[in-house]
């Protein structure tokens, strides 16, 4: 199967093909871009740098890209060019003559628009899979392409088209997705969290439910009855699950621990910042935050809001059983402001990933992010590291669940259908998950072979007390979910615990749960 890199700058364009209805344009026939010649990519070569020596324009590449990859469907000899910025040396193209390349050209309405990304791309002969996520990072790219592996071995008559944009928690993703949704178009399938997210797409309208998937597949029996809850949403599911994640993990650099003297991890914020103290005497930075994406301030302080009160109380937030007024909401945002003292200064230029690479550069020792962090300490080979649950936070385990929805009028929903079949399995969510960072949404994994982080968690999962995460979906109704991000980025930078504390009251009262 070819390889999914098309991550970052071309992956807008496989947006638009992932939401673009089938049929909806006339693609350029097969023969339209015979090959003239072949060509092998040697070091230094770029797709611009042939097209002008072929053509004489170095714009004129896309009937390169076009014709190979129409060729790729018929010959696994030629490259399949998933991003036109980003050839390998061996690959082997097709160089359509300057006539066939003219008349292409003739026709393509470039590369931003539903029409010319379709011409770009063959389709199998039983169609098209278009799976639309958020995923492009190291371990989560990494699982996402294990299952791309395991279903074109199901399905190898169904062409994949990986239709990830790069943003953690899905923040540059969803907008864009609604938007297209709304506009008639749709991925034959995309990341959706479990829980009050499913909101966002007004279910039975852009999206349908999925409960003959659940039925077929039997997985009410075998996904835990705290995940299902999760997941049922106006008396159906949206979504199928592919894995569990917990949100409130502190990750730290072993080596830097040593370093600086600090011999246990943190349990409690007076041990944290006693910790962070010595780290910053011994010249190294004691937190790494990220911002970039818009959700790790959020996703940092829905942690230490959870380690500030017991899980009842916390997940009574979110349900009017406990009042945002409380003194301990108070003394978490007193807790997140001190915390923001100690992180580097830079954090808002970096995104969740970026802050991640710190600790396993060994450029800053402490992090708290979500269990996707594993992940990328797996993709990166790095092992010197240790967690523990967000101080305070021990027993509580802050849960979300990645799940992939069924668009109403996904273009190719019979090989819809079979993803969302295979993403409920469990070889998939064993294989996924492994690389992932997280654990299955299935109760009869086997977890043997998982790293030491994710059978702790496997572990925890089965004893703490399970709350629903609000940054990433699970906790509440999308407006409020969007009151509290925003309550908590002016936060960032004004430190008003009175000013912020009255704003998320606000936004519990505006969502029907009087303060």
């Amino acid at each position: 199967m070819a390889k999914f890199k098309w991550i970052y700058a071309f992956v807008a364009l496989a947006m638009l093909l992932a939401l673009l209805p089938i049929g909806s344009v006339n693609a350029a026939p097969t023969n339209a871009l015979a090959c003239a010649k072949t060509y092998t990519v040697s070091a230094g070569d770029t797709l611009s740098a042939i097209s002008d020596k072929e053509y004489g324009d170095i714009k004129a590449y896309w009937p390169i890209m076009a014709g190979t990859n129409l060729m790729n469907k018929e010959d696994a000899s030629f490259a399949r060019v998933e991003n036109p910025d980003s050839i390998e040396v061996g690959w082997k193209l097709c160089i359509p003559s300057a006539d066939d390349a003219k008349a292409f050209l003739a026709q393509f309405p470039g590369p931003n628009t539903p029409a010319g990304v379709s011409m770009l791309f063959g389709k199998g002969a039983k169609g098209q899979l278009i799976v639309a996520s958020w995923w492009t990072n190291g371990g989560e790219f990494a699982g996402l392409n294990e299952m791309f592996k395991m279903f074109k071995q199901q399905n190898p008559d169904v062409e994949i088209v990986n239709a990830a944009i790069a943003g953690g928690a899905g923040t540059n993703f969803k907008g864009q997705l609604l938007s297209q949704l709304l506009g008639g178009v749709a991925p034959d399938t995309f990341q959706l969290h479990a829980g009050w997210e499913a909101d966002t797409y007004d279910p039975g309208t852009l999206i349908v439910n999925v409960d003959d998937v659940y039925k077929r597949n039997n997985l009410e029996a075998v996904f835990p009855p705290t995940l299902l809850k999760m997941l049922k949403f106006k008396d159906h599911y949206w979504g199928v699950p592919v894995n569990i994640h917990r949100s409130n993990v502190l990750w730290y650099n072993k080596a830097l621990f040593e370093k600086a003297g600090i011999t246990a991890a943190p349990a409690t914020w007076d041990e944290f910042f006693a910790a962070a103290d010595k780290l910053k005497a011994a010249g190294i930075q004691p937190v790494a935050l990220g911002g970039k994406d818009g959700f790790e301030l959020q996703h940092t302080f829905e942690g230490i809001l959870a380690g500030s009160m017991t899980a009842d109380e916390y997940a009574g937030l979110w349900t009017g059983a406990t009042s945002w007024k409380s003194p301990k909401v108070a003394q978490a945002l007193e807790t997140f402001k001190k915390y923001l003292t100690y992180a580097n200064a830079d954090h808002d230029a970096l995104t969740w990933a970026a802050a991640t690479q710190l600790l396993i550069d060994g450029k800053a020792a402490m992090n708290i992010m979500g269990d996707w962090a594993n992940g990328q300490f797996v993709a990166a080979n790095f092992t010197n590291y240790g967690w523990e649950p967000v101080p305070g936070s021990k027993g509580t385990y802050v849960a979300l669940s990645d799940s992939f929805a069924l668009p109403a009028k996904a273009p190719n929903p019979d090989n819809a259908n079979l993803w969302l079949d295979l993403a409920g399995s469990r070889p998939a969510q064993e294989a996924f998950n492994k690389l992932k960072g997280s654990i299955c949404a299935r109760t009869d994994c086997d977890y043997s072979t998982y790293n030491a982080y994710l059978q702790s968690a496997a572990k925890d999962w089965q004893v703490d007390s399970i709350v629903p995460s609000v940054t990433h979906g699970a906790a509440a109704k999308p407006s409020w979910a969007k009151a509290y991000t925003d309550a908590i980025t002016l936060f960032g930078t004004s430190g008003d615990v009175a000013a912020t504390q009255a704003a998320l009251a606000q936004a519990a009262a505006d969502a029907g749960y009087p303060q």
